[in-house]
């Protein structure tokens, strides 16, 4: 199937590469299907892009290129959609991918949202926002440079 982006014209879409929010992300409940994809000159920024609406796109990073030391803690609502057991803390790069969500506002630093990180199930595909049940982390952590330098290096 080929799919028209507003940021990345025609792109030619293999469906084993989507990923599933049978929820949908908070605010876009409606939008379940999105592509993930990667600019080469930018290798650890990741483009969410909607397969339901071309305009629709977020810019993510892996956790672990914002704060290696990141554990992934999800409610069992979240655990359940994601079919992972009630208890431990799933790989991250075994079990999942956990992704923050940017947010770059002109005359604004940047920002990282690590409080809900997109986590997506490596085996089904299936995604969620998983909103963190603690506060350890804030929806807007800042970005350093260096953080910024290492992940899209």
């Amino acid at each position: 199937m080929t799919f028209s982006s507003a940021h990345f014209g025609p792109i030619v879409v293999d469906e084993e590469s989507v990923i599933e929010f049978p929820e949908g992300l908070p605010g876009f409940e409606e939008r379940r299907r999105f592509l993930p994809l990667q600019a080469p000159d930018q290798s650890g920024l990741v483009f969410l892009q909607s397969l339901e609406c071309g305009e629709l796109c977020f810019l993510a990073l892996p956790v672990q290129a914002v704060r290696p030391d990141y554990q992934v803690t999800m409610t069992p609502e979240d655990r359940q959609i994601l079919a992972l057991p009630a208890m431990g803390a799933p790989a991250i790069g075994r079990d999942v991918v956990a992704l923050a969500i940017l947010s770059v506002t002109e005359g604004q630093e940047p920002t990282v949202n690590l409080r809900s990180p997109v986590v997506i199930h490596i085996g089904s595909r299936v995604a969620v926002q998983a909103i963190r049940p603690d506060e350890s982390y804030q929806c807007r952590e800042p970005l350093t440079v260096h953080t910024c330098e290492a992940a899209c290096s």
